[in-house]
Protein backbone atom coordinates (compact mmCIF):
# COMPACT_ATOMS: atom_id res chain seq x y z
CA UNK A 1 0.00 0.00 0.00
CA UNK A 2 1.02 3.46 -0.59
CA UNK A 3 1.66 5.66 2.14
CA UNK A 4 -0.67 8.66 2.07
CA UNK A 5 1.46 11.96 2.66
CA UNK A 6 0.43 14.55 4.91
CA UNK A 7 -0.29 17.61 4.28
CA UNK A 8 1.92 20.05 5.83
CA UNK A 9 -0.61 22.26 7.00
CA UNK A 10 -1.48 19.69 9.43
CA UNK A 11 1.26 19.55 11.48
CA UNK A 12 0.55 23.38 12.32
CA UNK A 13 -3.31 22.83 13.17
CA UNK A 14 -2.04 19.94 15.40
CA UNK A 15 0.41 21.61 16.76
CA UNK A 16 -2.32 25.13 17.21
CA UNK A 17 -4.67 22.45 18.65
CA UNK A 18 -2.64 21.46 21.73
CA UNK A 19 -1.82 25.10 22.63
CA UNK A 20 -5.91 25.87 22.60
CA UNK A 21 -5.67 22.88 24.47
CA UNK A 22 -3.50 23.95 27.01
CA UNK A 23 -4.82 27.20 27.37
CA UNK A 24 -8.52 26.49 27.54
CA UNK A 25 -7.37 23.80 30.48
CA UNK A 26 -5.74 27.07 32.22
CA UNK A 27 -8.45 28.93 31.48
CA UNK A 28 -11.69 26.73 33.05
CA UNK A 29 -9.03 26.39 36.22
CA UNK A 30 -8.22 30.00 36.28
CA UNK A 31 -12.29 31.00 35.82
CA UNK A 32 -13.03 27.92 38.51
CA UNK A 33 -10.45 30.04 40.79
CA UNK A 34 -11.99 32.65 40.28
CA UNK A 35 -15.15 31.79 41.09
CA UNK A 36 -14.54 29.94 44.23
CA UNK A 37 -12.99 33.12 45.54
CA UNK A 38 -15.94 35.35 44.56
CA UNK A 39 -18.39 33.05 46.19
CA UNK A 40 -16.10 32.69 49.48
CA UNK A 41 -15.29 36.85 49.44
CA UNK A 42 -19.29 37.17 49.48
CA UNK A 43 -19.91 34.96 52.24
CA UNK A 44 -17.03 35.93 54.38
CA UNK A 45 -18.54 40.34 53.37
CA UNK A 46 -22.31 38.92 54.31
CA UNK A 47 -20.63 37.31 57.55
CA UNK A 48 -19.20 40.81 58.18
CA UNK A 49 -22.65 43.05 57.53
CA UNK A 50 -24.39 40.23 59.97
CA UNK A 51 -21.99 41.43 62.64
CA UNK A 52 -22.07 44.80 61.67
CA UNK A 53 -26.33 44.34 62.08
CA UNK A 54 -25.54 42.87 65.74
CA UNK A 55 -23.34 45.27 66.96
CA UNK A 56 -25.97 47.98 65.53
CA UNK A 57 -28.74 46.53 67.13
CA UNK A 58 -26.09 46.31 70.60
CA UNK A 59 -25.71 50.18 69.93
CA UNK A 60 -29.03 50.56 70.02
CA UNK A 61 -30.20 48.70 73.17
CA UNK A 62 -27.48 50.80 75.37
CA UNK A 63 -28.83 53.86 73.43
CA UNK A 64 -32.39 52.90 74.62
CA UNK A 65 -31.07 52.16 78.50
CA UNK A 66 -28.72 55.39 78.62
CA UNK A 67 -32.00 58.01 77.53
CA UNK A 68 -34.28 56.09 79.84
CA UNK A 69 -31.33 56.33 82.75
CA UNK A 70 -31.15 59.77 82.03
CA UNK A 71 -34.75 60.59 82.41
CA UNK A 72 -34.75 58.57 85.24
CA UNK A 73 -31.87 60.85 86.95
CA UNK A 74 -34.23 63.21 85.75
CA UNK A 75 -36.82 62.91 87.61
CA UNK A 76 -34.79 62.83 91.13
CA UNK A 77 -33.32 66.21 92.43
CA UNK A 78 -29.99 66.57 92.34
CA UNK A 79 -29.14 66.53 96.26
CA UNK A 80 -30.90 62.98 96.29
CA UNK A 81 -28.02 60.41 96.54
CA UNK A 82 -29.86 57.73 94.64
CA UNK A 83 -28.91 60.12 91.17
CA UNK A 84 -25.64 59.74 90.93
CA UNK A 85 -25.45 55.89 90.33
CA UNK A 86 -27.75 56.53 87.42
CA UNK A 87 -25.40 59.49 85.70
CA UNK A 88 -22.51 56.62 86.89
CA UNK A 89 -24.50 54.16 84.68
CA UNK A 90 -25.21 56.40 81.83
CA UNK A 91 -21.48 57.22 81.29
CA UNK A 92 -21.25 53.91 81.10
CA UNK A 93 -23.89 53.13 78.23
CA UNK A 94 -22.63 56.42 76.45
CA UNK A 95 -18.98 54.77 76.26
CA UNK A 96 -20.51 51.65 75.14
CA UNK A 97 -22.52 53.39 72.37
CA UNK A 98 -19.56 55.29 71.03
CA UNK A 99 -17.49 51.62 71.32
CA UNK A 100 -19.73 49.94 69.51
CA UNK A 101 -19.47 52.88 67.02
CA UNK A 102 -16.13 52.50 66.49
CA UNK A 103 -16.44 48.79 65.89
CA UNK A 104 -19.25 49.14 63.42
CA UNK A 105 -16.71 51.52 61.99
CA UNK A 106 -14.20 48.89 61.67
CA UNK A 107 -16.13 45.65 60.34
CA UNK A 108 -17.95 47.57 57.69
CA UNK A 109 -14.32 48.92 56.22
CA UNK A 110 -13.39 44.55 56.19
CA UNK A 111 -16.69 44.19 54.87
CA UNK A 112 -16.67 46.68 51.89
CA UNK A 113 -13.02 45.16 51.41
CA UNK A 114 -14.14 41.78 51.37
CA UNK A 115 -16.85 43.33 48.70
CA UNK A 116 -13.96 44.71 46.61
CA UNK A 117 -12.48 41.85 46.62
CA UNK A 118 -15.11 39.67 45.69
CA UNK A 119 -15.87 42.30 42.66
CA UNK A 120 -12.09 41.75 40.79
CA UNK A 121 -12.37 38.42 41.31
CA UNK A 122 -15.64 38.35 39.31
CA UNK A 123 -13.89 40.95 36.71
CA UNK A 124 -11.29 38.74 36.31
CA UNK A 125 -13.38 35.71 36.22
CA UNK A 126 -15.47 36.46 33.22
CA UNK A 127 -12.63 36.77 30.70
CA UNK A 128 -11.61 33.23 31.66
CA UNK A 129 -14.97 32.13 31.31
CA UNK A 130 -15.59 33.61 27.53
CA UNK A 131 -11.90 32.07 26.81
CA UNK A 132 -12.86 28.63 27.56
CA UNK A 133 -16.19 29.32 25.12
CA UNK A 134 -13.50 30.72 22.36
CA UNK A 135 -10.94 28.60 22.90
CA UNK A 136 -13.37 24.91 22.98
CA UNK A 137 -15.21 26.06 19.89
CA UNK A 138 -11.80 26.70 18.08
CA UNK A 139 -10.50 23.54 19.17
CA UNK A 140 -13.72 21.67 17.41
CA UNK A 141 -13.13 23.56 14.42
CA UNK A 142 -9.68 22.28 14.01
CA UNK A 143 -10.48 18.39 15.16
CA UNK A 144 -13.47 18.74 11.96
CA UNK A 145 -11.11 20.11 9.67
CA UNK A 146 -8.00 17.48 10.51
CA UNK A 147 -10.64 14.77 10.14
CA UNK A 148 -12.29 16.45 6.73
CA UNK A 149 -8.55 17.66 6.05
CA UNK A 150 -10.37 20.18 4.79
CA UNK A 151 -8.15 23.79 5.11
CA UNK A 152 -11.13 26.50 5.25
CA UNK A 153 -12.53 24.90 8.26
CA UNK A 154 -8.92 25.94 9.87
CA UNK A 155 -8.76 28.79 8.65
CA UNK A 156 -12.04 29.48 10.14
CA UNK A 157 -11.03 28.20 13.22
CA UNK A 158 -8.12 30.87 13.49
CA UNK A 159 -10.24 34.30 14.54
CA UNK A 160 -12.06 31.97 16.62
CA UNK A 161 -9.23 30.83 18.60
CA UNK A 162 -7.22 33.94 18.80
CA UNK A 163 -10.50 35.99 20.57
CA UNK A 164 -10.27 33.00 22.99
CA UNK A 165 -6.82 33.88 22.98
CA UNK A 166 -7.08 37.48 23.85
CA UNK A 167 -9.70 36.51 26.56
CA UNK A 168 -7.55 34.49 28.44
CA UNK A 169 -4.61 37.34 28.45
CA UNK A 170 -7.38 39.53 29.34
CA UNK A 171 -8.34 37.39 32.32
CA UNK A 172 -4.74 38.17 33.82
CA UNK A 173 -3.77 41.55 32.34
CA UNK A 174 -7.78 43.22 32.43
CA UNK A 175 -6.77 45.08 29.64
CA UNK A 176 -10.69 45.13 27.70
Amino acid sequence: MAEETKAPWLNTMALATVILAVCATLSTFKAGGYSTQSVINQALASDQWSFYQAKSTKQHLYEVQAEQLKLQALALSKENPASAPYAEKEAQYRAAIVRYAAEKQDIQVRARDLEQQRDTAKQHGKPFGIAVIFLQVSILLNSIAGLMKVKRIWWASIPVGLAGLVCFADGFLMFV
